[in-house]
């Protein structure tokens, strides 16, 4: 697997999960300008990853910008580190050299139909890759999002983040030819570390202590209503990367998806059609996920982390 990300909280929580699973190959990270600059996404990205006892995977820094619009700023969300509460201290390895799209080329290239690729930042990094090679969606053994909704946004209306964020990038991404995996705020929203599951991570040692605990608890200014009601913050990414090593806890179908770039309102919107016709189905879109199963599946993988039985 190779995961695209810009960690971001919920971002290092899906790497952690991705170093922990036993039936994860993680065979490294590129980075994307989203939650935070390219900078530090990318130096949270080493950061995460020696403390989850894998500093040997590389990392490749990508885009800086989106295509053609300004960045948006959730530095409100993410705290301005972009873990929120959280303070790693800087790794010891420095990223790979080259660009995450020469990285993502090369290394999918070599090995046509092994890797699954993950992407759960904006789609930039995925879009300039398959304008430079269209051949990379028939190369990967499959293609996850975390992106997207079939309903509302988070950031606007109509728009989640990570979409909004690079339209014109995830329009590219969704006509590429190729399925793509669509784990979006529908069931993102109901993957959530309340109270109990924090609670849980408190016996996580080390792990829990500096990056899971710190890292919710800073999880500010989430955009989704209902957060105080529902007891606890979405955990978006993980859930895009645990549908690989579980599919089966998930659920959803195929629906064309086509992303609006140029509405004055809804840029960034993924517009799902699930009574398409079968031939132009470009998507499964994921809906809804066996909440305790994820839970345990999830806690199960951190507790494989040496930093999670450190003391703290």
């Amino acid at each position: 697997m190779i995961l695209d990300c810009d960690p971001g909280i919920d971002d290092a929580l899906a790497i952690a999960f991705a170093c922990g699973h036993p039936g994860l190959d993680l065979a490294g990270l590129t980075t994307v300008s989203g939650n935070v600059d390219l900078a530090k996404v990318t130096r949270n990205a080493l950061s995460v990853l020696e403390l989850a006892g894998r500093p040997d995977v590389p990392v490749v820094a990508g885009s800086g910008r989106p295509l053609l619009r300004p960045r948006l700023d959730v530095r409100g969300v993410h705290g301005e580190s972009g873990l929120g509460a959280a303070e790693l201290p800087p790794a010891r390895a420095t990223a790979a050299g080259g660009h995450a799209v020469e990285f993502l080329l090369d290394t999918i290239g070599a090995a046509p139909g092994e890797i699954t690729l993950v992407a759960v930042g904006p789609l930039t990094n995925i879009a300039l890759a398959l304008r430079r090679e269209p051949r990379l969606a028939g190369w990967v053994r499959d293609f996850v999002i975390m992106g997207g909704s079939t309903g509302r946004g988070n950031v606007t209306p109509a728009a989640e983040f990570n979409i909004a964020a690079d339209p014109e990038a995830a329009a590219i991404v969704f006509g590429a030819g190729w399925r793509v995996t669509m784990v979006g705020l529908d069931v993102t929203l109901q993957a959530r570390a309340t109270r109990d599951i924090q609670d849980r991570m408190r016996g996580l040692g080390r792990l829990g202590a500096s990056l899971l605990l710190p890292g919710l608890v800073g999880y500010t200014g989430e955009p989704e209503q209902g957060d105080a009601v529902a007891g606890g913050p979405p955990v978006h990414d993980v859930c895009a990367v645990a549908l690989v090593a579980a599919p089966g806890l998930f659920s959803g179908g195929p629906a064309r998806v086509e992303v609006e770039t140029a509405g004055r309102w809804t840029a960034g919107m993924t517009v799902t059609d699930f009574a398409a016709p079968e031939s132009s189905r470009n998507a499964l879109a994921v809906t809804s996920v066996d909440v305790p199963a994820f839970w345990d599946l999830v806690l199960g993988a951190y507790q494989r982390i040496p930093a999670a039985h450190e003391p703290v």
